[in-house]
């Protein structure tokens, strides 16, 4: 992984076509509001599976607390606009078919020679893209769990609306 892929640093704003070939840049689809960036190996991984039916639990939540979701793989947008469809998220896909991020990110998937997919790897984000906490999910332990990311969430929402909190 980058080693500016760091709490405090930025995130790349990367743009890439969503799961309906649309371009979209992630600055844009934060919208002012908290970010889940991740990033995964694709459809096919079992972890992924497990991984997303965690975040499609989360998602709910999620868009009642304004927050958005964003996930980003190799997979070519009708591929992604499918398993989407599948696991009934309504959050973002982008599709980096043509590994336009992978290197500069340091998000190169090695033990996969084949597919060369992105390593699963999770990011919260505040609205301006700076990087809140990092999860590595190369090993699927080294995901977050929905209790973290609520956490983070949660974290994020106090330092960009200070007033969330009602005085007593």
């Amino acid at each position: 992984m980058n080693p500016d892929l760091v709490p405090g640093k930025q995130l790349t704003d990367v743009e890439l076509p969503d799961h309906d070939g649309h371009l979209r840049r992630l600055s844009d689809l934060s919208a002012g509001d908290p970010l889940i960036v991740n990033f995964y190996r694709g459809w096919w991984c079992p972890k992924e599976q497990a991984f997303f039916r965690r975040l499609v639990a989360l998602q709910d939540e999620a868009e009642v607390a304004y927050t958005r979701f964003v996930s980003v793989s190799i997979d070519p947008p009708e591929v992604a606009a499918a398993f989407r469809a599948g696991l009934d998220a309504r959050w973002i896909f982008l599709s980096d078919p043509d590994r336009r991020y992978q290197t500069p990110l340091g998000l190169l998937e090695t033990t996969d020679t084949v597919h060369r997919p992105y390593v699963p790897a999770a990011f919260t984000l505040y609205p301006d893209l700076r990087i809140h906490a990092v999860y590595n999910g190369y090993w699927f332990w080294g995901r977050p769990t929905n209790e973290q990311l609520r956490t983070d969430l949660r974290e994020i929402t106090r330092a960009i609306r200070p007033d969330w909190e009602v005085p007593a």
